[in-house]
């Protein structure tokens, strides 16, 4: 079976956060997709965290080739759908890309984002709790 995995996912994951577990154990056995744009909003939240403190360089590149190595398929998703999606929800394109991506692939969603988690679940897209 495949799961529609999003940033926050692989991040919790590298960074060895407190979900890090959780994450692991709920795509155990499961094949992950996420669309094209991943390994970029990774790079950018990498980035956002030096500027806040939270990591430095070695650490930030250390993060960046872990995640490379999480088994992931990308995909590419239709733009527009996403924008639509970005519009009436209010959210980012980049956020929306994901919800986009469980859409037309019939797939559910694993986040640690709750809004996202939210806003998949009134498009009646399946989130993996």
């Amino acid at each position: 079976m495949e799961i529609v995995a999003d940033a926050s996912a692989f991040l919790a994951v590298v960074l060895n956060e407190s979900d890090r577990d959780w994450i692991i154990h709920s795509t155990t056995g499961r094949s992950i997709i996420s669309p094209e744009v991943l390994p970029y909003e990774i790079g950018n939240a990498l980035i956002a965290m030096k500027r806040k403190g939270r990591l430095n360089d070695r650490e930030i590149l250390r993060a960046f080739d872990l995640s490379q190595r999480i088994a992931v398929r990308l995909v590419s998703v239709n733009i527009r759908d996403a924008i639509k999606i970005a519009l009436r929800f209010n959210i980012y394109a980049y956020d929306a890309y994901y919800l986009q991506c469980c859409l037309e692939n019939k797939l559910p969603f694993i986040s640690l984002d709750h809004r996202m988690c939210d806003i998949a679940e009134s498009l009646e897209i399946k989130v993996v709790e």
